[in-house]
């Protein structure tokens, strides 16, 4: 395909984060939405996720938290926002992606519109799941171009990093991630910041201990790019 242009670099990088952050939260909100029914819990439920996740708690209570953050067009943090930006970035590389792999991206997005009457949240949204899952795969298979792959998957680990992070996920699966994103990165021809990798990977390598440097391993997280 040749040299990526900026702009385009951006779309797939961005692609890949906003599919990621639908799947990540939309999984977390999954194993927090038992404690979120429990009258004695919901409260605390749902306000320890928007703050794992430095969501502003804007919402009433926890019934009014589950369908804003699940389905508002107007929440910026919604899973509904999250995927309509995947979707977005996808249109655009329609070329680059190929129909068939932006057909999974669509159903997706289809498959949270169609649940937001559903009284069977989690099962009626594992269908997004499925599809994203469905993305990734089809990607590999039909987008030929190495640096197109690498660019969303950039992104992808970056983002799914950055939650595992937040959302307390073990160590091992934080250094996992972490190797997955080194890999792409040094595979990619897009300018990051060095200095703040190596940031990350001094604390990354402090095994459980990185936890004591967690504020700033965020900062160098989002401060890589």
């Amino acid at each position: 395909m040749g040299i990526i242009s900026l702009e385009k670099s951006d779309h797939l990088f961005w692609l890949g984060r906003y599919a990621e952050r639908v799947f990540t939260t939309l999984d977390s909100f999954f194993r927090y939405f038992d404690r979120m029914l429990d009258m004695d819990d919901a409260e605390v439920a749902y306000q320890s996720f928007c703050k794992e996740l430095s969501i502003p708690n804007s919402y009433k209570d926890q019934e009014d938290f589950i369908h804003k953050y699940l389905f508002s067009q107007n929440d910026p943090n919604s899973v509904y926002s999250n995927m309509l930006r995947a979707f977005d970035n996808a249109v655009v590389l329609r070329d680059e992606l190929s129909s068939k792999t932006l057909s999974y991206i669509q159903l997706a997005l289809d498959s949270i519109e169609r649940a937001e009457d559903s009284q069977a949240l989690v099962y009626d949204l594992q269908p997004v799941l499925d599809d994203l899952f469905a993305f990734w795969g089809c990607l590999d298979d039909n987008v030929e171009d190495e640096e197109c792959r690498n660019i969303i998957k950039c992104g992808k680990y970056l983002e799914r990093l950055d939650l595992y992070m937040r959302l307390g996920y073990p160590y091992r699966s934080i250094e996992k991630e972490y190797n997955k994103f080194l890999n792409r990165l040094h595979k990619i021809r897009i300018g990051y910041n060095l200095s703040e990798v190596d940031k990350l990977s001094e604390i990354i390598n402090l095994g459980d201990d990185w936890r004591s440097r967690y504020q700033e391993a965020l900062l160098a997280l989002c401060n890589i790019f």
